[in-house]
């Protein structure tokens, strides 16, 4: 759709498990014939991210739609040192799955953000092992362990950059379709994660460690990233206020707890379904 020599730039920003909505924007632009040119991902958005640049976006799909509660709990790999989870058992599953290459056997140019815990700085991730890439760029600070890559403590991108439009400029993008997991979280976030969550995975995990706290709070999990995704929607809208995608999806995903790795349908619909909604916005800006 858009003219000869421009090159598309798609980002796929933070919000965990509300991450499963990009799956369905991908496929909601690719219903209106819209191939991005490259990649760009944050945290969750790495994660699937990667999955789409390497061509396996099928197969993800199909995994993350049959995860029930108990399937998120069999990849939990519990440590008490540096996060709740460890996250090996995740990306093991998704090297031998999906990715097993380095970024320059991709089919599709892809990028990804993580932060460094030393300094704060944003380190862009773009040589190498793409897992390891994707492994640092989700590691939520106290639930994910911190991963090291060539002599940094690695976190989080989103900590610093929860939508990485600036990532998609520097690789080339003249249009750039930005997703933003958490322009509906602040003011209602906790109460509606909490009670997603209440009976879901994250109370589970704390109760088989004899960590319950009972029903008067919610659960750790929850807490810990509800806060911090409040943070990152705080530094999204300064991000995208100053280095502003030239189209920017929005999913309506209040209703998904952060840990709701198992309620992929739902998310995947929102996020075709904001491709519709933006429709026009997005042929308008390809049409320039």
């Amino acid at each position: 759709m858009s003219p000869a020599g421009r090159r598309i730039g798609l980002v796929l920003g933070s919000g965990s498990a509300r991450g499963w909505a990009h799956i369905g924007v991908i496929r909601g632009l690719a219903d209106m014939g819209v191939v991005p040119d490259l990649v760009c991902g944050c945290s969750i958005g790495a994660l699937v991210g990667a999955a789409y640049a390497e061509g396996g976006l099928d197969g993800f799909e199909d995994w993350v739609r049959s995860l029930g509660w108990q399937d998120v709990l069999g990849l939990v790999d519990v440590s008490l040192g540096g996060g709740l989870i460890k996250g090996d058992k995740l990306m093991a599953f998704f090297e031998q799955h999906f990715v097993d290459r380095n970024f320059d056997a991709l089919p599709l140019p892809f990028a990804c953000v993580a932060t460094d815990l030393a300094n704060g700085r944003e380190v862009w991730l773009r040589e190498g092992s793409v897992a390891a890439a994707v492994r640092a760029s989700i590691a939520l600070p106290g639930l994910f362990a911190p991963v090291r890559r060539d002599g940094r403590l690695l976190v989080d991108g989103g900590l610093v950059n929860p939508v990485p439009v600036s990532l998609a400029r520097a690789l080339g993008a003249d249009v750039v379709v930005a997703v933003d997991l958490g322009s509906d979280i602040v003011g209602s976030a906790l109460p509606k994660a909490a009670q997603s969550d209440a009976p879901g995975w994250g109370r589970r995990l704390l109760d088989s460690l004899g960590f319950g706290g009972g029903d008067e709070l919610p659960p750790l999990p929850s807490v810990l990233t509800t806060s911090i995704h409040i943070m990152q929607t705080r530094i999204a809208r300064s991000r995208l206020a100053g280095e502003p995608a030239d189209v920017l999806l929005a999913p309506r995903l209040a209703q998904l707890g952060l840990m709701d790795y198992h309620r992929a349908a739902e998310a995947i619909a929102e996020g075709r379904a904001v491709v519709e909604r933006m429709r026009p916005a997005i042929e308008y800006a390809l049409s320039q």
